[in-house]
């Protein structure tokens, strides 16, 4: 298997750099494209508020100041791009914007967000909801150490969504030094044998260990001192396993994950 498009969206801002060099690292052990998405902030996000059949000085003012930004971040976006040393492709996007970048999203292999944007900070923080959550793409989120061949971490607990990250992260993990499967039983309530799953990695050529946690607590705390011990570079699992305001009210695990400062994130919904 193999991943031939890497997207990383831009926001033409500082953050910029880092996110393409990590979409470069992702991207150089496949020889793949790298996806650069200019995302600006839409103006037609701005006419809800605007009145029906009104359009004042200020109204005027604010969406000429979208567009000056957005002519300003383009041509910062380009500019972080000519650093790239991987092979690009950049592609500005228009209104409506949020559309564009759900297409340009559905066309990539892996979409790439710095830990900013999966914090809720900055101005691709709803593009990374959008993308995880609603359009169910398989994302990483690059965090300082990010390799494409070091220990991969795989969280484990049966459920779909940790499947479907397990599945589509086949690619890394071919490219992986180690490969580790995590399961903390006592912190879940679904039965599932991680053995199974190494066995579906390994006839598909992916040599995996397994760890069972036998400790009892909190699921992303159990996750995330594993993969300290192991020294993964790398977590791969499912997002959102529960309902989007459950976790937004109660935290969960992949809130939890999010908010930690490593390893970096394979994430599938």
């Amino acid at each position: 298997m193999s991943w031939a498009r890497i997207m990383a969206p831009l926001a033409g801002a500082s953050g910029d750099a880092a996110v393409l060099k990590a979409a470069e690292t992702v991207a150089a052990p496949f020889g793949a494209e790298i996806a650069a998405i200019y995302t600006p902030a839409d103006v037609a996000d701005l006419m809800p508020w605007m009145g029906e059949g009104f359009m004042g000085g200020v109204q005027i003012t604010a969406i000429e100041s979208i567009k000056e930004a957005a002519v300003a971040g383009e041509a910062a976006a380009r500019a972080a791009c000519e650093t790239c040393r991987g092979r690009v492709a950049f592609t500005a996007l228009e209104s409506p914007v949020w559309a564009a970048l759900s297409m340009e999203s559905r066309l990539s292999d892996v979409v790439v967000f710095d830990d900013q944007a999966a914090r809720g900070k900055g101005p691709l923080a709803e593009a990374f909801q959008q993308l995880v959550a609603d359009e169910q793409r398989p994302t990483i989120v690059a965090r300082p150490g990010l390799r494409a061949d070091g220990c991969v971490m795989v969280a484990w607990d049966g459920g779909k969504e940790a499947s479907r990250a397990a599945r589509t992260a086949l690619p890394l993990l071919e490219k992986a030094r180690r490969v580790v499967i995590v399961a903390a039983p006592a912190a879940s309530s679904r039965k599932s044998d991680p053995a199974r799953l190494q066995a579906f990695f390994a006839a598909r050529g992916v040599a995996a260990e397994v760890e069972v946690v036998s400790e009892s607590g909190e699921a992303a705390s159990l996750l995330l001192a594993a993969a300290r011990r192991l020294e993964a570079d790398l977590i791969v699992a499912g997002a959102f396993g529960h309902p989007r305001l459950q976790e937004f009210i109660f935290g969960g695990t992949t809130r939890s994950l999010l908010a930690a400062d490593a390893p970096s994130l394979f994430l599938s919904h």
